[in-house]
């Protein structure tokens, strides 16, 4: 076992879920396991790792689409500023490009929710042990996927793009030249194979790139 992740008498976890009652439903069922303690629930991807610099959880257990900020960029983040802390990714969405993005910020796990919480529970006590956990199929729809074509450049783009933002607005978000950015959405929308950026938006979110 890692040294970084030895247990102590009960698992400390911080989950992150933007739905209350999902929220309150994980943590009951998790609070019932004899070796699981949940410590901190947040409802924004903002308020992840502030809680856990002050809670100091050994897992944390993030859904990707927050208010505030995406469960995958905390990750990322704890893993430079609470480095003891696991961090297991549960979502919905069990899209290939997530399952990508969620390894390359560090993730020791990506769950999908239709799971039982008995397998929950073991994923937790897997990620603390050192082991990496991931749902088969959706590792096996990461594999025949490949990997994300788009620049982080096209992504931020194609992100400004989503509440219909003007070329004029995007470029002012991004502190770019508006020829810049239509540079950067033409090349994501021939990436993407469609005709649009509003096309390329929707394309590139089921695929998770996004």
């Amino acid at each position: 076992m890692p040294q970084d992740h030895r247990p102590s008498k009960s698992v400390r976890v911080l989950l992150a879920e933007d739905q209350g009652m999902m929220r309150g439903a994980l943590a009951l069922l998790l609070g019932m396991e004899p070796d699981i303690e949940v410590v901190a629930q947040v409802g924004r991807g903002d308020e992840i790792v502030a809680t856990a610099l002050t809670v100091r959880p050994d897992v944390a257990l993030l859904d990707i689409e927050l208010p505030g900020r995406s469960g995958l960029d905390a990750a990322a983040e704890l893993r430079d500023e609470v480095p003891d802390c696991r961090v297991l990714i549960l979502t919905t969405f069990g899209r290939p490009g997530y399952l990508r993005r969620a390894m390359e910020a560090g993730a020791a796990g990506f769950l999908v929710k239709d799971g039982p919480v008995e397998d929950l529970a073991e994923a937790i006590r897997k990620a603390l042990r050192g082991e990496t956990v991931i749902d088969p199929a959706l590792a096996a729809a990461a594999l025949s996927a490949g990997p994300n074509p788009l620049t982080a450049r096209e992504r931020d783009a194609l992100g400004a793009s989503v509440d219909g933002a003007t070329i004029s607005d995007i470029a002012a978000k991004l502190h770019l030249s508006e020829s810049t950015v239509r540079n950067y959405l033409s090349s994501a929308i021939g990436k993407t194979g469609t005709r649009n950026r509003m096309e390329a938006v929707r394309a590139a979110r089921q695929q998770g790139w996004l």
